[in-house]
């Protein structure tokens, strides 16, 4: 039973520990985007078949 009565301030200070880091990490912008610079490496901007890229090859061409 006396074990309890150290384990619960531990636990207390640990989940607070937690609380104090997680309000670190958002402040500090650590979500902000999680997929964004996954998306953008698998985008290719050159790919001629997608609309705005048709418009700037036939302009090139056109010249």
């Amino acid at each position: 039973m006396s074990v309890i009565y150290w384990l619960v301030p531990i636990m207390i200070l640990v989940g607070g520990v937690a609380v104090l880091m997680l309000f670190w990490s958002v402040k500090s912008g650590q979500y902000d985007d999680l997929e964004g610079s996954s998306n953008r490496i698998l985008m290719d901007d050159d790919d001629p078949k997608l609309p705005w890229n048709q418009k700037q090859k036939e302009d090139e061409e056109d010249r």
